[in-house]
């Protein structure tokens, strides 16, 4: 995950003035290491900056995973954000639906060889949502305590 230097580093590089809420962005998420919604954002961000509006946070998140310092992924409940991996390689990423721990996949399984002609592509995703072992074990003594069978 890339820290809150790196992530201001990415910015300054592409031309991005770096605001005081930038700075305060890239802080929440250098150092955090979970998902967070933009309503997640908002709410941190206006605890600092009366007056800010959703829209301007809204952009900023685009904007950041534009240059690439932010992973943007889709899950049941919204689009969440994440400091990017380190890793400067393509990969995909397994994501546990409980804590949220992600797991690189090193390797791309989608072959893009039999794209049509008149269709070229420039980026594609691809996230496997489960649960890791840590929290497919504590759903099985929940359920144990609970009386219930564990599948």
């Amino acid at each position: 995950m890339l820290s809150t230097e790196e992530i201001l580093e990415a910015m300054s590089e592409q031309g991005l003035r770096i605001t005081d809420q930038r700075k305060t962005l890239a802080k929440l998420f250098g150092e955090n290491t979970g998902y967070l919604s933009a309503k997640d954002v908002y709410k941190h961000m206006e605890r600092k900056y009366s007056g800010l509006s959703f829209d301007t946070v809204y952009r900023n998140l685009r904007v950041m995973e534009e240059l690439g310092v932010l992973e943007q992924i889709v899950f049941e409940d919204g689009i969440k954000f994440k400091a990017s991996c380190s890793q400067d390689h393509h990969h995909h990423h397994m994501i546990c639906l409980q804590c949220q721990k992600t797991y690189p996949i090193s390797f791309c399984p989608m072959n893009m060889t039999d794209t049509p002609d008149q269709f070229r592509v420039v980026k594609h995703k691809f996230e496997v949502f489960g649960y890791c072992r840590e929290c497919e074990e504590s759903g099985a003594e929940d359920k144990a305590a609970r009386g219930e069978e564990a599948k």
